[in-house]
């Protein structure tokens, strides 16, 4: 993997003013339909082009946090070759439940030109050191720690960089302190993109969402009931590989209103419902992005 810096021919800055405000994206569609596009010729750093590319992507997982989270959680910030942004700030509460559905905070959503592309490119690979980090920083002092990935696709480059505990230790030495300390503040900057508020920016309407299913355990809560008669528990699946899985299927923005709850966009957290034959399980909802398929 090449370590060289990824130049720009003109500085840019990241955050652009309103005079070059992103031009307005369409609604959520997460079909994975679009095909990846061969690499355009442009000045600056290339890239991939097309509305499913990943091309920069801000994922946080693992720790110590209940199953049922490691499934539901999605990428926290995510650039695609056409200039689409889908982020939101894992850090800001959630909305309060009025009706005893617990729902996730929605994604924001703008598109960028291709110079603002340009800026962020060179501001995450150059000034944030991702183009120089390696795959692994792990701190080995912190138990339970989570970790921030950046997924990266430009410039030539195709890496993925995971830092364990980043922001909770100050225990980094020599050159890893300084690139780690970069990459905070790039992780910062891209849950919070909009700058609260001041980046223009609409919420994300997903066509479609990962709906799982798994046993309920517990008493007292009084479970929904199963509003799709075309479905039974069996048409929730487990996919095949390692790690904690849900049964889950692909679920339309159609099937997901037949629940009968309002702004749902964000996904909604586990809550109980009666299947038809009669057993109760946990039901939950995830907003596919752009490049998800299942």
């Amino acid at each position: 993997m090449s370590t060289a810096r990824f130049a720009l021919p003109v500085a840019v800055i990241l955050f652009v003013t309103a005079c070059s405000a992103p031009t307005t994206p369409p609604t959520g569609s997460p079909s994975g339909s679009a095909t990846p596009s061969p690499v355009p010729t442009i000045a600056g750093i290339d890239h991939q082009t097309g509305a499913s590319d990943v091309i920069l992507r801000l994922e946080q997982g693992g720790g110590f946090v209940p199953a049922e989270f490691l499934v539901t959680t999605a990428p926290l910030f995510t650039l695609y070759g056409d200039g689409t942004i889908v982020f939101r700030d894992d850090r800001v509460a959630p909305p309060e439940s009025t009706d005893g559905i617990n729902r996730s905070l929605p994604f924001k959503t703008a598109r960028l030109s291709e110079q603002q592309i340009q800026a962020l490119l060179d501001s995450a690979i150059n000034q944030s050191r991702l183009g120089v980090a390696r795959a692994l920083y792990d701190p080995g002092t912190v138990a339970d720690a989570g970790s921030t990935t950046f997924t990266l696709d430009a410039g030539g480059a195709e890496k993925k960089v995971s830092v364990v505990a980043l922001g909770m230790t100050e225990s980094w030495q020599g050159p890893d302190a300084q690139i780690v300390g970069a990459l905070s503040k790039l992780a910062d900057r891209l849950r919070a993109f909009d700058e609260n508020g001041t980046f223009p920016t609409q919420k994300y309407v997903p066509t479609r969402y990962r709906a799982l299913l798994w046993e309920f355990v517990g008493a007292g809560v009084e479970p929904r009931a199963w509003p799709w008669p075309e479905l039974t528990v069996a048409d929730f699946v487990a996919p095949a590989g390692d790690g904690p899985s849900f049964p889950r299927r692909v679920m339309t923005a159609d099937d997901a209103a037949k629940l009968g709850v309002k702004d749902i966009e964000g996904g909604v957290i586990p809550f109980p419902i009666k299947a038809p034959d009669g057993t109760i399980h946990n039901f939950a909802l995830r907003p596919l992005l752009p490049d998800e398929t299942a």
